[in-house]
């Protein structure tokens, strides 16, 4: 394979993974997965949450893929793309730690962006925490953040048509 079509797959791969993310979060753990989610929206002060469990899936399918592309496992049968399309799910995994646990919620290092996207994703993770419980919400990407003044008359439309309940601090 050559380092473009390699590359191409990577790329590929870790923008497929932002939808992936997006449909999991939203039907998932906004779904029937509520009950491992529910303390990461939930103010405490331990340092894991069931919540963390979400990962161990990202991490499954990478190393999946990793083994399909792996001539040591699969021999003669092994899909060289696999290895590419491994690496792309990793190396989105290792962004949204970065931007989620890292950036927004801040969990290991303390940063507060004063403009730019870093500051647009930081706000919009902070309104998708705006209302209480798994209804409604909004922004339920981790990477590609939509502008807040939507996301906000979005919230504002759900709670009007009650939809979703926010926090009385994140009144929009």
């Amino acid at each position: 394979m050559s380092p473009f079509a390699a590359i191409t797959i990577v790329i590929i791969s870790f923008f497929a993974m932002e939808g992936i993310a997006w449909s999991a979060h939203k039907y998932i753990m906004h779904g029937w997965g509520w009950g491992w989610h529910r303390d990461h929206h939930e103010r405490h002060d331990r340092m894991f949450e069931k919540n963390d469990l979400y990962a161990l899936f990202g991490a499954a399918m990478s190393i999946s893929a990793f083994a399909i592309g792996s001539p040591l496992i699969m021999g003669a049968h092994a899909w060289e793309a696999g290895t590419w399309i491994g690496t792309g799910i990793l190396c989105y995994g290792v962004v949204y730690s970065l931007i989620h646990d890292g950036l927004v919620h801040q969990r290991y290092f303390h940063y507060v962006p004063r403009g730019g996207y870093a500051k647009r994703l930081v706000q919009a993770h902070r309104l998708h925490h705006a209302t209480v419980g798994k209804e409604g919400g909004v922004s339920f990407g981790f990477v590609i953040a939509r502008d807040p003044a939507a996301l906000k008359r979005e919230l504002a439309e759900q709670r009007k048509a009650g939809i979703a309940v926010l926090r009385e601090a994140e009144e929009v």
